[in-house]
């Protein structure tokens, strides 16, 4: 199967994003994947919205969802300018200060857009290795090929080794990059924090690595201007030093990514259970933190 990736991702990217548009029909009206979930997310996220512009949206989520996919099969072989081409970076000076002193940066971003070309392009403007923390896929195959896409900037990192092999790094020059927007397993700790008006669950992992490293977080946010292209803008969200036991990176990281998704949802993955857990009741004692407010 990985071979079939492969000769599939040489293709051209006018036939992918073709493909991409039948794929994008069929998944939508024939195999309807996850449109209760999408349907019920868009309700909740975006109560605002008439029935009409959430059903513009969510017809737009499986187009962009399909686009991403071939997009992910071809950034194994192409060039590179492609990248540079197709994505633009508003802002980049802002990364000028930590280029010049070699300072290793913590990246944070979401599912929106495409992280995975993004990696390579700022891999290319600091001129330094881009390692992406990433969460095991269940289709084994298809896992081998994303890595080998995702090692053409950097050494990614299993999201269950990020805390100790970003720190065995620390002495490099590098960017780390972390997707946390997803919600983690209910047996891990979890950090309980309200998100387009519902809590839900993220990931310690952001705040505990940036104490520990005392590396800059830089938030990159992603809109897609038209098909197959992207612009990037990047802020930052904190400097060291941080206090251990904080949550304030978290906090601000969850609220960016909010603003960021409503700037232009359709291409956010409202196909994740975001919202499927529930939060912990007041006699468990599994440490989760609240942050209602």
């Amino acid at each position: 199967m990985i071979t079939f990736y492969r000769l599939f991702g040489r293709l051209p990217l006018p036939f992918l994003y073709a493909f991409s548009s039948v794929a994008a029909a069929l998944l939508y009206y024939v195999a309807r994947y996850r449109r209760a979930v999408v349907r019920d997310n868009l309700a909740n996220a975006l109560p605002e919205l008439t029935d009409a512009q959430r059903l513009t949206i969510e017809k737009g989520v499986y187009r962009h969802l399909c686009d991403l996919g071939v997009e992910l099969l071809a950034s194994r072989t192409l060039p590179r300018e492609v990248f540079r081409e197709r994505i633009t970076l508003e802002n980049p000076e802002l990364l000028d200060e930590f280029k010049n002193q070699q300072q290793s940066i913590l990246f944070l971003t979401c599912h929106q857009g495409n992280w995975e070309w993004l990696s390579h392009v700022v891999n290319d403007y600091l001129g330094c290795p881009i390692d992406a923390v990433y969460k095991t896929l269940h289709n084994s195959a298809f896992d081998a090929f994303v890595l080998e896409a995702r090692s053409r900037s950097g050494r990614p990192i299993e999201l269950k080794t990020a805390g100790r092999e970003i720190l065995r790094r620390r002495r490099e020059f590098r960017g780390f990059a972390m997707l946390a927007d997803q919600s983690p397993f209910k047996r891990e700790k979890r950090y309980w924090h309200d998100f387009f008006g519902r809590l839900s669950s993220f990931y310690f992992g952001p705040q505990k690595i940036a104490e520990a490293t005392q590396y800059p977080v830089i938030y990159a946010a992603m809109t897609k201007p038209r098909r197959g292209h992207y612009r990037m803008r990047f802020e930052i969200l904190a400097r060291p030093p941080y206090p251990k036991g904080g949550t304030e990176i978290l906090d601000k990281y969850i609220a960016t990514v909010e603003r960021a998704i409503r700037v232009q949802p359709e291409i956010w993955m409202w196909t994740n259970r975001k919202w499927k857990h529930e939060p912990p009741t007041a006699d468990e004692s599994d440490e989760q933190l609240d942050a209602t407010d």
